[in-house]
């Protein structure tokens, strides 16, 4: 069962997936830059493990820029 923090991170990883396609990991990286910062660092481990679950659930395809579905 998935804690709320991994939920939240897969909801993230997921909308940004469909909405940015290969732009997805540097928007991730931006918040959790954005969340370093302000020293908010919860925050910016759940954008870390965004970015975690977007390299591993098809890096390749957005790589290419392919629409992820």
């Amino acid at each position: 069962m998935l804690d709320d923090e991994e939920r939240r991170a897969r909801q993230e990883a997921h909308w940004l997936a469909r909405e940015f396609g290969a732009e997805a990991p540097l928007y991730a990286a931006m918040k959790a830059e954005k969340a370093i910062e302000q020293r908010d660092f919860g925050r910016c481990a759940r954008w870390k493990r965004v970015l975690e679950i977007l390299a591993d659930s098809g890096a390749v395809e957005l790589r290419r820029g392919a629409p992820v579905k």
